[in-house]
């Protein structure tokens, strides 16, 4: 969609220096400070001028995990690219997969916001296959919001909007064997989080928001 290749244009994405952010956690890796705060914040108005369609689940009483959530779905190639080329090639450049290299994003770019009250339960999230020998492995998730404080104001005459309140909750929490929690990772504006999916998937959870809005932009590396 061109919504968002017209905001990235209008967005630095920098060459960051991978080891100078990376941390990682097993099978989770972090990369803080991937997108400005300013990168960021674009990519929120674009998905809040598209709209945002609810997202629910049948419920863990049928075999899902309990979602709730709004969610954006877009086939993006061009944006797909430039995410890969600002610094997510570098650091996937000696990772191999069943003797395949990561080759770029998955162009279907979904992005997430979740109000306060809306979670998404323990989950497992799936390989897909894309054809042509291609596959996914790795979850992309940056977050959009989160980990700021807004500027402070006296001025009591101006309504309270969720938007511009910090976030408080919405962690991304990882689990392992007897439930144990190996993970908790706080939604802060700006950072990457990739973790591995497919059968070697780690138990995880979207935690309740409490306060504040949470957006999350959403894509998969692909492997061929």
């Amino acid at each position: 969609m061109d919504t968002f290749s017209l905001t990235i244009e209008h967005l630095r994405v920098c060459k960051i220096l991978i080891e100078s952010w990376l941390l990682i956690v097993r099978q989770c890796i972090q990369v803080q400070n991937f997108l400005t705060s300013a990168e960021s914040k674009a990519f929120v108005k674009a998905a809040e001028s598209v709209g945002f369609v609810h997202q629910g689940s049948l419920g863990p009483t049928k075999g899902e995990a309990h979602r709730d959530n709004d969610r954006i779905s877009v086939n993006d190639p061009v944006l797909a690219d430039t995410i890969w080329e600002s610094g997510l090639d570098k650091l996937f450049s000696d990772i191999k997969i069943r003797g395949k290299a990561a080759v770029g994003l998955n162009p279907n770019i979904r992005f997430y916001r979740y109000k306060v009250g809306q979670r998404f339960g323990r989950h497992i999230d799936e390989s897909n296959d894309l054809g042509d020998g291609k596959r996914t492995h790795y979850t992309l998730l940056i977050y959009l919001s989160g980990g700021f404080k807004p500027k402070a104001t006296n001025d009591k005459r101006i309504p309270k909007d969720s938007s511009s309140e910090p976030l408080v909750g919405g962690e991304t929490v990882f689990y392992g064997s007897r439930n144990t929690v190996v993970a908790e990772v706080p939604p802060t504006e700006g950072m990457a989080l990739l973790h591995i999916h497919g059968d070697k998937c780690l138990l995880h959870e979207a935690r309740n928001v409490t306060k504040g809005i949470k957006y999350v932009f959403r894509s998969d590396v692909v492997f061929a």
